[in-house]
């Protein structure tokens, strides 16, 4: 995990209005937050610099490219070694229907967000995972029937 960066009052504003629309011209973005566009391209280089902003991205519509079937995988594992990990980490990130990936406390070893056609497509994932992944004592899947939010914005205190 990186250190927190410290951000001021027009970072937070910068920030906030990238996540509505990455797509704003500095002009802008500049207007937005209240700075002609020299000192906004330089906060905006800044901020990239510090690993603040990691990534400008799309995002697309699930169901109309037709990737709307949502499952969240919950995995236990008998084996905690560093190798095992590393080769799970491997296997998971080469699978593209996984959207989300994490290690967790609690009951679960690890939990996924994959995001496929239909129970079919789900079908398949789950038979490629735990076949090339050995050492998975428990994989529990459940399904989402409705999206009731979605958000890529983090909360800017």
């Amino acid at each position: 995990m990186g250190e927190r960066v410290k951000l001021d009052k027009v970072d937070r504003l910068l920030l906030a209005a990238l996540q509505q629309d990455a797509t704003l011209p500095l002009n802008e973005l500049a207007k937005t937050v209240n700075l002609t566009t020299t000192p906004c391209w330089k906060r905006l280089k800044r901020l990239e610099e510090e690993g603040v902003i990691t990534k400008r991205v799309a995002l697309l519509d699930a169901a109309k490219i037709g990737v709307n079937f949502t499952a969240f995988v919950q995995v236990k594992t008998c084996d905690h070694s560093h190798a095992w990990y590393e080769k799970f980490v491997v296997a998971v990130f080469d699978m593209p229907e996984v959207m989300d990936f994490y290690r967790m406390a609690g009951e679960y070893d690890y939990m996924m967000r994959v995001q496929v056609e239909d129970m079919n497509a789900f079908d398949s994932f789950y038979k490629r995972l735990v076949n090339q992944v050995e050492g998975l004592t428990n994989v529990t899947s459940t399904f989402a029937m409705e999206s009731l939010k979605f958000s890529t914005v983090l909360p800017l205190k």
